[in-house]
């Protein structure tokens, strides 16, 4: 480390970067640029970086790593320039090593990184949700997969989730953005709104509330989260991403689709990575599933959009999944005799 670099925290040089972007550009650049770090500052927190200072190129392989497995090629690139022009203003203002932004990479954008290829099939989720049902019901991962296909959820919408947010009475969740206690939503008060579940589903989670097996807890803020980890707090974006990686993993409700045996299984075996699984499915595949399910189902695609938080070009251009005759076969539910 340069003996002329001066101590700067992730949250404060976060704060400082997005304090001086703020005059020169719009209001949803600024929110891309906020939910793009907010992602690098979970990263800091889980790897005890302290100190901007202390950042090496390998630091930043490491947290492009953490990040790969969990978002779209596309998408992973275009959070890495947000960080990157991060760590260039950072340092001209002496926080990190000069030259440091120029280490930070993006993978190679694979053919077709555009396509809507990898997504959770209706026949999966089903065949998931009877093994927990039957096996596992009102557990953590029961209620976590059913609601993210029911709602098609984004992972962070998820985490800043609380008991206090179902309803009984319209069987229905409420969806709210709270950046002052922590949980914001990726488009901010835009993103606040009631998702309606149903009977079955609304009783899934009103179970698992009630589960002895869930830490029933209350955060820093006094507030109550659906989902808590051992540790008697509210989960990390990341830790969501894991618990789904597991949850779905084909081995555990049906036979192994790729022919390997659990000794020799990178998936499986004792340093096991589950999302090296071809078969691994992230809760970005699940919203993606979700809402392809939604549209073969003939919900209507404005409904969709609201359901899920999405605008209709962003819908169609990165989520619907169907294929051409899937697309045909609702149309011509439409159409007359």
């Amino acid at each position: 480390m340069s003996e002329d670099l001066q101590p700067l925290p992730p949250k404060e040089g976060v704060d400082r970067f997005l304090e001086h972007r703020a005059p020169s550009i719009r209001e949803s650049s600024m929110q891309n640029a906020r939910h793009r770090l907010s992602v690098f500052l979970e990263w800091c927190g889980e790897n005890d970086v302290d100190d901007l200072n202390d950042l090496t190129g390998r630091d930043l392989l490491a947290f492009v790593a953490w990040r790969q497995g969990d978002v779209a090629a596309i998408t992973l690139q275009k959070q890495l320039s947000s960080v990157r022009m991060a760590l260039r203003w950072w340092a001209d203002i002496e926080g990190v090593e000069e030259g440091l932004a120029e280490k930070l990479h993006s993978p190679d954008l694979p053919d077709g990184a555009e396509s809507k290829d990898v997504f959770l099939e209706a026949d999966r989720a089903k065949r998931a949700l009877r093994y927990y049902d039957r096996h596992h019901y009102a557990s953590r991962d029961h209620a976590l997969i059913a609601l993210i296909w029911r709602t098609g959820m984004r992972r962070g919408a998820v985490r800043g989730l609380d008991v206090d947010d179902l309803d009984s009475d319209d069987q229905a969740i409420r969806v709210e953005h709270r950046p002052h206690t922590g949980t914001p939503l990726k488009n901010g008060d835009g993103g606040n709104r009631w998702v309606y579940l149903g009977p079955r589903w609304f009783t899934i989670l009103d179970d698992f509330v009630a589960n002895p097996d869930r830490k029933n807890v209350r955060d820093e803020h006094g507030r109550r989260p659906l989902f808590t980890t051992r540790q008697d707090t509210r989960p990390t974006g990341h830790s969501i991403y894991k618990w789904v990686i597991r949850a779905l993993h084909p081995c555990k409700y049906a036979e192994c689709p790729h022919d390997r045996k659990p000794s020799d299984c990178e998936a499986l075996d004792s340093s096991s990575v589950p999302s090296k699984c071809p078969s691994a499915r992230s809760p970005h595949s699940i919203r993606r599933g979700a809402i392809t399910n939604h549209l073969n189902e003939e919900t209507a695609p404005e409904t969709v959009s609201e359901r899920m938080d999405v605008s209709l070009d962003v819908l169609y251009q990165h989520y619907d999944a169907r294929t051409e005759r899937e697309k045909m076969a609702v149309r011509r539910q439409n159409l007359p005799e």
